[in-house]
């Protein structure tokens, strides 16, 4: 497996070896040993996701309040996905900044989100179908969103999907009535740098 740490510190790219063959493709998308070798800590398993979803729909920004906030391995199955890393940790380096990787059904990479940091997906292909890996368990009244098209984060969404065809984002109706980074600052509910990176290695 080759690992490529993204441009948001402690976010990874994971890209599996892949075995094929005229029956198919074998991979391990996820190895305990390879991971703990790339971040320095194991992953506590506690959820695993599956999201199904149409040309142009935008999941996110999604985050959860630390503690325990929610350390994601997300990889897309089958079709094509942007997935997106926002750094959400106050006194970052890159507090705002993010960073993305083309997931999908062919190099089978996969993105690793260590706690603290905002996630969002963009399906490319007439449908996708993404998994995640989640450390912590779902928890409503900690979980909160971020307006994807907040242009002080300024994600730059693709405006044509896989097959070249003009693509808009699709946003479900909480998404859609996100705060903005700043309000959600404002309201107190970021994660300290610090207090992630401690907690991610605790």
């Amino acid at each position: 497996m080759q690992v490529r740490e993204l441009s948001v510190p402690g976010a990874l790219e994971m890209t599996p070896v892949q075995h094929d063959d005229d029956r198919g493709v074998f991979l391990e998308w996820f190895r305990e040993d390879a991971f703990e070798r790339a971040t320095g800590r194991s992953f506590p398993l506690a959820q695993a996701n599956c999201s199904v979803s149409r040309a142009g729909t935008v999941r996110g920004i999604h985050f959860a309040e630390l503690p325990p906030s929610q350390a994601k391995v997300v990889t897309c199955v089958d079709g094509a996905v942007l997935d997106v890393v926002v750094d959400l940790r106050v006194g970052s380096p890159t507090f705002g900044a993010w960073d993305s990787v083309h997931l999908d059904d062919r190099d089978r990479r996969a993105v690793y989100l260590p706690e603290g940091l905002g996630h969002a997906v963009m399906t490319l292909s007439e449908r996708s179908v993404v998994t995640y890996l989640c450390s912590a368990l779902y928890t409503p009244e900690r979980e909160h969103t971020i307006h994807p098209l907040d242009p002080a984060i300024g994600i730059d969404w693709p405006a044509t999907g896989s097959d070249g065809r003009a693509m808009a984002p699709l946003l479900s109706p909480r998404d859609d009535a996100a705060p903005t980074l700043a309000e959600v600052q404002q309201r107190g509910l970021l994660p300290d740098f610090d207090d992630a990176i401690a907690f991610a290695h605790r």
